[in-house]
């Protein structure tokens, strides 16, 4: 499996990212024609080679043209954006599920809508370019898993277009949530919004370099000099050793609860949904003296276990948790935005064989429509489903 790691030494950003994935080998070329095909205009990209406290690396720069116009973007604005240029489909609905996600974030910590969100500093041009380049140089180097170390966010305040912020910055808080940080030894923000988005939205793991041989390996320089080290984002492209595709290891938490309000096990599913579980659910079982009870089942990521055990004690009565390891073979995952007559509606699916399958509409996109209309879930699911299967269709052909 060819995997990417993130070696986050002195935090990330959007154009470090691009700049260190060209470093390892992406054709700036293809990138730059690329790019050309969005429908913005105004600005050129460039790539120079510099040494930062010693260490050659590439810096990504994306010049604007100062009379370009750089409205505040709503989230549609964007995607129309995005969907509007020559890009492969899985590009297209990496760089939109980045964008869905940061509008997300905003929303929550700006106390407004998804659809309300003006996108500031994230809808500018340089942003918009970052994130499509980002995700067009994984997919020029063929890249199917990614980790990453712990991000070093820094500390203190930032400038942002709402005033003085703490660092991390709200919304960027909200990007990183169960992604392993730490503030670090350097004052100021060093994992930028876009820098988070897509770490957080790419990375299936944190934590060392995995197992693998190394075959590339790229440095994307930051815009700043720090005091100390050079400010670079590194990245080890290369094979991972003894792993099938689409295999990983996960860890299995249970415990069995026989003295609990059950009103309350719905509420310990969905807190260890919320920090971080990959799936949670209860069965009913038998325990010892005949006592109705039920088991609780949750599967972890290997970086998540900690916080999961301290979720699991915390939200019930009981009073220990049983941890086994297993490994498991799951489909890759994919986005298509669908239309519905109610509007957008997101669909998973898996990728098996290189062929679209089991298409899924997300529930949440679905009741938030039906609730709006005044029509029920099914109605927009099953539309949403339909203009899925159709979509595959064409896929396949």
């Amino acid at each position: 499996m060819k995997t990417l790691y993130f070696d986050c030494v002195c935090g990330a950003a959007g154009d470090m990212i691009a700049g260190a994935l060209i470093d390892a080998g992406a054709d700036f070329d293809a990138l730059r024609a690329a790019l050309d095909s969005l429908s913005i205009g105004g600005f050129t990209v460039s790539v120079e080679r510099v040494k930062k406290k010693g260490l050659e690396a590439a810096q990504f720069k994306v010049d604007v043209d100062p009379s370009a116009p750089q409205p505040h973007r709503h989230l549609r604005h964007v995607l129309e954006i995005v969907e509007g240029g020559k890009l492969p489909s899985s590009v297209v609905e990496a760089s939109a599920e980045t964008f869905r996600r940061i509008a997300v974030c905003e929303a929550a910590v700006h106390g407004t809508t998804v659809e309300r969100v003006h996108f500031h500093e994230v809808g500018a041009i340089d942003s918009i370019v970052d994130v499509v380049a980002a995700h067009f140089c994984l997919n020029l180097l063929g890249i199917e898993r990614v980790e990453s170390s712990r991000l070093p966010v820094g500390f203190g305040t930032v400038k942002a277009a709402h005033g003085v912020m703490p660092v991390p910055a709200p919304a960027t808080a909200k990007l990183l949530e169960g992604v392993p940080v730490w503030g670090g030894d350097l004052e100021g923000e060093w994992v930028t919004p876009t820098g988070a988005a897509l770490i957080s939205q790419l990375a299936q793991a944190y934590g060392p370099l995995p197992p693998m041989r190394i075959e590339q390996i790229g440095y994307g320089s930051g815009q700043r000099d720090a005091p100390d080290r050079a400010n670079v984002l590194r990245v080890l492209v290369g094979r991972s050793d003894g792993a099938e595709p689409g295999t990983e290891t996960i860890a299995i938490l249970e415990t069995n609860i026989d003295d609990m309000n059950p009103e309350l096990l719905p509420v310990l599913v969905e807190e260890a949904l919320k920090a971080g579980a990959l799936d949670a659910f209860l069965t009913p079982v038998v325990a010892k003296k005949g006592r109705a009870a039920h088991m609780l089942t949750v599967l972890s990521p290997e970086n998540r276990v900690e916080v999961l055990v301290r979720t699991v004690l915390q939200n019930s009565t009981t009073r220990g948790v049983r941890i086994r390891r297993e490994s498991r073979v799951r489909l890759e995952r994919g986005w298509w935005p669908v239309t519905t007559p109610w509007g957008e509606v997101r669909v998973k699916y898996g990728l098996l064989e290189g062929a679209a399958s089991a298409p899924a509409p997300e529930f949440e996109d679905c009741r938030a429509l039906a609730e709006k209309a005044g029509v029920t879930v099914l109605e927009v699911y099953q539309a949403a489903l339909a203009a899925a299967i159709q979509k595959k269709g064409q896929t396949d052909a």
